[in-house]
C-alpha cells in the first residue's frame, strides 16, 4: 500500500525505509501550493510549510555532514533567528526548498550506503547548548533514528498547516500526487 513504508528484511532497510517514508510525508505537504500558501503561517506559531521543508533539508545536511566528519558551522550567524530558520525568506521559493530539501535526501542515502557499520561514531559538536556536553559521540544509527524523528516532528506540524489552509490532508494528497488506482476515499483536488 503507497501509504505505508515498504516492508523490510533489515535494519539498515528498515531506517533508511522510514527516513524516506517521512521525507514523503513532509514533501507532499506542499503537493499543488502556491508561493504564498507556502509561506503562509496559520498557527500560533511562524511555521510555514515552505519554512518547514527548508528546516528539514538543513537539519539533514548538518547531520550528514557529521556523519562524513565534515568541517561545520553548526552556530547560526547573530542576525539569524529562528524565524529565519523555519520560514522562506523572500529570494527563497518553496521550488527550492523542495529541490534542496531532495538534494539533502539524496546525499544522505549515498553516506548511508557507503557506511559498512550503523555502529560507526559519529562525534558530537561540542560547546553547543543543544548538545550534551557529556556525550562525545552517537552512532550512525543513531542519527538515522533522530532524522526520522525530526522529520516525523515536522511533518506533523505541515500537515496541521496545510489542513489549516485548504483542508488537505495526507492520504488525499498522496493519492493525488502519486496517482494511486482506487484509493478508498477522495482524493484532493483544489478548491474552486
Amino acid at each position: 500500500m503507497p501509504g505505508f513504508a515498504p516492508p523490510v528484511a533489515d535494519e539498515r532497510t528498515a531506517l533508511t525505509a522510514y527516513l524516506a517514508h517521512q521525507r514523503r510525508a513532509l514533501r507532499v505537504t506542499a503537493y499543488g501550493l502556491t508561493e504564498e500558501q507556502a509561506r503562509v503561517a496559520p498557527s500560533a506559531s511562524e511555521l510555514s510549510i515552505g519554512g518547514l521543508i527548508k528546516h528539514a533539508a538543513r537539519c539533514e545536511t548538518f547531520w550528514t555532514g557529521l556523519i562524513l566528519r565534515e568541517p561545520s558551522d553548526a552556530q547560526r550567524s547573530e542576525d539569524e533567528s529562528d524565524a529565519d530558520e523555519f520560514t522562506l525568506a523572500p529570494d527563497e521559493t518553496l521550488a527550492g526548498a523542495l529541490a534542496a530539501h531532495a538534494a539533502a535526501a539524496e546525499r544522505t542515502d549515498a553516506a548511508i550506503a557507503g557506511i559498512p557499520d550503523l555502529g560507526r561514531a559519529v562525534p558530537v559538536p561540542q560547546g553547543l547548548p543543544w548538545f550534551p556536553a557529556e556525550v562525545r559521540e552517537w552512532s550512525v544509527r543513531w542519527v538515522l533514528l533522530h532524522l526520522i524523528e525530526e522529520t516525523a516532528r515536522h511533518g506533523g506540524h505541515a500537515d496541521v498547516i496545510r489542513e489549516s489552509i485548504d483542508g488537505a490532508t495526507l492520504y488525499p494528497l498522496l493519492a493525488t500526487a502519486e496517482r494511486w488506482p482506487d484509493p478508498w476515499f477522495q482524493p484532493w483536488s483544489p478548491r474552486a
